[in-house]
């Protein structure tokens, strides 16, 4: 059974604006209102549910597949109350030894803007409900601060830090760092592509030496108004005793609906 060190997911939240409703040019008595009219009150902002279903060739999570290699079906719902937002997300896992079939993450958070650069703080917690490893416990939660800005038209450049004072498997305190690109690309046809790619650095502030680096870079291709398709090329330094061949290069591609 190999170890599994590292824990979902990735993670994501949407966001809706309120319409402003214009007053109309007239008075009570239906004459004509001379000169500028107005604006109404903006309207309060609603909420905006988005479920969401995927299947991918490998569910990986910085750097590791959480699924022993195989394929997984995935679904949540994220939930946007103005700047505020929460969500639930699933999936199928395999960590070898009966350890846990299926992973739920919770999350929640607020995000804002200040100038150019736009935040998103919240927190995360993964859950296993059928997990099976005695000693061990491999739910645990993140706080999380993300920065991003457009640098140029279409291009995005970020930074997340995650922090866990006790991960999963009991292995203590553990920062993550991810740096991000994504680029905007001219539309081919019915497809609008996106590049993207990420570094990112997971530190066992209790246990060093499980300490390890990961990546990937790929394109996602967005059809239909509510389809997606990622295909992407993951990498780690951790293929070693922590993660064996968990951790080794793969390629992934995600099919996914936003509804």
């Amino acid at each position: 059974m190999y170890v599994k060190i590292v824990k979902c997911v990735g993670l994501g939240a949407t966001s809706v604006l309120a319409a402003a409703l214009l007053a109309g040019p007239a008075l009570a008595d239906g004459m004509q209102k001379r000169g500028k009219v107005k604006a109404a009150e903006p309207a309060p902002r609603a909420c905006a549910f988005s479920p969401n279903v995927a299947v991918t060739t490998d569910y990986v999570f910085r750097g590791i597949s959480q699924t022993f290699e195989d394929p997984a079906i995935q679904g949540g719902v994220d939930v946007t109350c103005g700047m505020f937002y929460a969500g639930v997300w699933a999936s199928n896992v395999d960590f070898g030894g009966n350890v846990a079939n299926v992973e739920i993450d919770w999350y929640a958070g607020f995000k804002t803007t200040t100038g150019p650069v736009a935040w998103d703080l919240g927190v995360i917690y993964y859950s296993y409900p059928d997990q099976n490893s005695p000693g061990f416990n491999v739910d645990y939660f993140e706080f999380k601060v993300g920065a991003s800005g457009e640098i140029w038209k279409g291009g995005t450049l970020g930074a997340t830090a995650f922090f866990s004072p006790e991960y999963t498997f009991s292995t203590g305190a553990v920062l993550t760092i991810e740096a991000s690109f994504s680029q905007a690309l001219p539309k081919v046809g019915m497809f609008s592509p996106t590049f993207s790619a990420l570094f990112g650095h997971s530190d066992f502030q209790d246990l060093g030496f499980l300490s390890y680096s990961y990546w990937n870079a790929g394109v996602s291709l967005g059809f239909l108004e509510k389809w997606s398709l990622d295909l992407r090329y993951w990498g780690s330094d951790n293929d070693g005793f922590a993660a064996g061949p968990l951790g080794d290069d793969r390629f992934v591609g995600t099919l996914k609906f936003t509804y």
